[in-house]
């Protein structure tokens, strides 16, 4: 009987113990073994691909003539007063352009008010604004001033996140950890070194497979993520197993499996 507890105890702790998540799962931005290790403080050179309109996107576009600027000075009063309005889009998932944005539509187009149909689709932001300037000269010969930026960086999060969801980011680009920042970080169960990136392109679906865990990551094209990205995160073997999350947590876990363990024995052995 005691050689029979001995080897359940000794079991269970070993099994308690492998199903512990180690810091090396989790800790962002290792130097991982095998790779060119890169010192703190050393300069990382990044890529950053230039985004091309694709169709469903959402830009916001502003036309002011001198007689605009001259009335406002280089204020946008619209934006100014529908700051507040787009914050709390922002912050509950909705894009803030929708409205007063102009999208993208399956042929490749926005519909611009007295000239039209204006192609962006394969454009980039500088692209399509040179392109719509030179649409309206043909109605408009005084000096303008023409800008387009994306209706925010859009993107979903799905899995092992604290908060997850969907998400509008006010900004012209934004780092893969800040994206996860912004929907509270990841679980500690999650699988951080097979992170899944659903990225769009013009001609279709791609999915790219990311490690956290790696330093290298910085200088990839997915360091940076892009308009309509989606992050999946899987979480490890220890969330099927259903031990605990740390050391502490597995003891508590193997004090009461033995504990239930040691009562079944004493009843059959009564």
């Amino acid at each position: 009987m005691h050689k029979l507890i001995g080897r359940l105890s000794l079991g269970l702790f070993f099994w308690a113990t492998m199903a512990c998540v180690s810091n090396e799962k989790i800790i962002y931005l290792q130097n991982l073994e095998g790779n060119t290790p890169i010192a703190e403080g050393e300069l990382i050179t990044y890529e950053i691909p230039e985004y091309k309109l694709q169709y469903n996107d959402i830009i916001d576009v502003n036309i002011q003539t001198v007689d605009d600027m001259i009335l406002s000075g280089f204020n946008n009063k619209a934006a100014v007063s529908n700051n507040q309005q787009m914050q709390v889009a922002g912050q509950n998932g909705g894009d803030v352009y929708y409205m007063t944005g102009y999208t993208v539509d399956k042929n490749g187009n926005v519909r611009l008010p007295i000239i039209g149909d204006v192609n962006v689709q394969n454009k980039s932001l500088e692209e399509a604004r040179l392109q719509i300037e030179t649409q309206l000269r043909a109605y408009v010969t005084s000096e303008l001033y023409v800008k387009v930026k994306l209706g925010g960086i859009r993107y979903s999060a799905l899995g092992e996140f604290r908060r997850p969801g969907k998400f509008v980011v006010l900004q012209d680009r934004m780092t893969i950890f800040e994206a996860i920042a912004n929907a509270g970080d990841l679980n500690t169960v999650a699988k951080r070194d097979e992170i899944l990136l659903i990225r769009q392109y013009p001609e279709g679906t791609k999915l790219h497979r990311l490690n956290l865990n790696d330093r290298n990551l910085i200088g990839s094209p997915f360091y940076f993520i892009q308009p309509n990205d989606q992050i999946y995160v899987e979480p490890m073997k220890v969330r099927e197993v259903g031990a605990g999350e740390n050391a502490a947590q597995s003891l508590l876990l193997f004090t009461s499996i033995l504990t239930t363990a040691l009562l079944v024995v004493n009843l059959f052995a009564n």
